[in-house]
């Protein structure tokens, strides 16, 4: 496989700001598992965490990311890279009082990435809960702002509002067997970079024998295989796991 991937690579996004390419995720997680496998993460290398309103663990998440830094001098805040998620599109001022909520509710002071978690709430609710966003980020409370689950027709809508911020990231699923090209393509014209979340197909593929010959023949596991396959695709890929060895694994995809 050709190519050096690494939990220290960085992706450049459309308004200069970098940020790490491969990131844990956390959906699923209770609290306590969340706390624990994002120090089992920032052991391992990672510098990047991607939690959400819906998922209920925004406070565990920062406080654990708060907890490792006063054990660890060397690290500093900005070197952790914090998404969290709107959990529904709405008024102007709903959005931005729970973007407020979010940097509250996390406790490191901003928030690096947040998105709109989904296109529901029809288009007015769309563009208003977008504009928080950009008012956030001149206020300083996020540093860059994106969309989540956005097809083709909300990127469009989006981009033709003549926003002040371009959105930066679609955070979509993404894996071999589920590739959206039209919708990779669009995202890629206007330098919009896409997060795949369950980038291992939610473990429902790792048997599949391509999967299982080409890990085979590249030395790797199916994970591994899975996770290199969005990197190579120069996407932002965020491999789920509550287990260190797993956590481990799923980034070490260097060969």
């Amino acid at each position: 496989m050709a190519g050096a991937f690494s939990l220290a690579t960085r992706v450049t996004l459309n308004n200069g700001l970098t940020m790490p390419q491969i990131q844990l995720g956390v959906y699923l997680m209770s609290g306590s598992e969340a706390s624990t496998a994002v120090k089992h993460a920032l052991d391992a290398g990672y510098r990047a965490i991607d939690s959400a309103q819906m998922y209920h663990n925004e406070r565990d998440v920062g406080h654990a990311i708060l907890d490792y830094l006063k054990t660890h001098p060397e690290l500093k805040r900005e070197d952790i890279h914090y998404t969290t998620k709107l959990a529904s599109n709405g008024t102007y001022d709903r959005a931005r009082a729970s973007i407020k909520k979010s940097v509250k509710e996390c406790g490191l002071g901003y928030i690096d990435l947040f998105l709109l978690h989904s296109p529901y709430g029809g288009k007015q609710a769309r563009l208003e809960s977008w504009r928080a966003v950009e008012d956030a980020i001149q206020d300083g409370e996020v540093r860059i702002g994106g969309v989540s689950n956005f097809g083709e027709k909300h990127i469009t809508e989006l981009l033709t509002s003549t926003p002040r911020i371009k959105p930066a990231v679609n955070q979509i699923e993404l894996h071999p067997f589920n590739t959206h090209p039209s919708l990779t393509a669009l995202c890629a014209t206007h330098s919009i970079l896409c997060e795949a979340y369950a980038p291992l197909a939610r473990a429902l593929r790792l048997k599949h024998p391509t999967i299982v010959s080409l890990s085979k023949k590249y030395g790797c596991t199916p994970a591994q295989l899975m996770v290199r396959w969005s990197c190579q695709m120069g996407y932002a890929p965020l491999p789920k796991s509550v287990r260190r060895e797993r956590i481990v694994e799923n980034a070490d995809v260097g060969r």
